[in-house]
């Protein structure tokens, strides 16, 4: 578990980074530079011939979507969103792996609808100024998927790792970054706007901490906790960023000073709310495991 906790301290402080450095360049592009910098960092340990065909294609694959649609999702989202909620937004994340770890056990239960709905009450209650109703769903909409993207791609490659326990995760690992890489890429020919591909020294030095430290160290440290934990555990950890990150974007980063009194409030109770329905879902999961 040591793993996820150092990764969850990483990942806090990348979420102002992002809002206050690299909100204003195109969300596609960035994807694929973090992306593949992670690459690059890992290519020492790409090993294809070890890890054959079959399983060269499966991992590009658990890569596009835990980290391709991901992080082109979670980019994108902070276009419409301050980075306290799309750090708030985050949350879900730990709702998703015990959802998606129940289906693949085929399990349900009705507490999944009930967690759905305390999350979609608190989305609603939470509404700062000068950020439109329609900017926050769409920014929350964005959220989830990577939420989702990420939770599939966690379940699925630790299920596939306790399969294949002696293949090294250096090996495996640069394999899922590849696969996460060319997705963005796809991403990133076909929707980039051009008018946003100007990158600063300041940018292009954030963009090289978030690829080489918080994705391609990250990363490779988190989906390796992951294979040593359970659901719960697994859970747990990925919501343990969350009220760190929301605390660094407001008064590390200074988020709060665009916010007036009534705006707290109303991120204290949908952050209730949101942390209910994590608490109702995760609860199920860990009863479950």
């Amino acid at each position: 578990m040591i793993y996820l906790a150092i990764v969850s301290v990483l990942w806090a402080f990348s979420f102002g980074l992002i809002g206050s450095t690299l909100s204003n360049v195109d969300a596609f592009f960035v994807a694929t530079l973090r992306l593949s910098f992670a690459t690059l960092v890992l290519l020492p340990f790409f090993r294809p011939k070890l890890l054959g065909g079959k399983n060269c294609f499966l991992l590009c694959v658990y890569g596009s979507i835990q980290f391709g649609v991901m992080y082109t999702c979670y980019m994108k989202a902070y276009q419409f969103l301050p980075s306290h909620l799309v750090a708030l937004f985050s949350i879900f994340t730990p709702m998703y792996v015990v959802f998606i770890h129940s289906i693949l056990q085929h399990e349900f239960s009705p507490r999944y609808l009930l967690a759905a709905i305390f999350s979609v009450i608190g989305a609603a209650i939470i509404k700062v100024q000068g950020t439109p109703s329609g900017d926050i769903w769409l920014g929350f909409a964005l959220m989830q998927v990577a939420g989702i993207s990420f939770a599939y791609g966690q379940i699925a490659y630790r299920d596939w790792k306790r399969s294949h326990p002696s293949i090294d995760d250096l090996a495996v690992f640069s394999m899922l970054t590849l696969g996460g890489a060319l997705c963005a890429g796809t991403f990133s020919l076909f929707f980039s706007n051009t008018e946003y591909l100007v990158v600063s020294a300041a940018q292009w030095q954030a963009i090289l901490y978030l690829g080489c430290i918080a994705s391609g160290l990250g990363f490779f440290l988190w989906n390796k906790g992951a294979t040593l934990s359970n659901a719960g555990e697994l859970a747990a950890f990925n919501n343990a960023v969350v009220p760190l990150a929301v605390i660094v974007s407001l008064f590390i980063f200074n988020e709060s000073q665009s916010l007036a009194l009534e705006d707290l409030f109303r991120l204290l109770t949908g952050g209730f709310f949101v942390a209910t329905a994590v608490i109702i879902a995760v609860k199920k999961g860990r009863v479950s495991e």
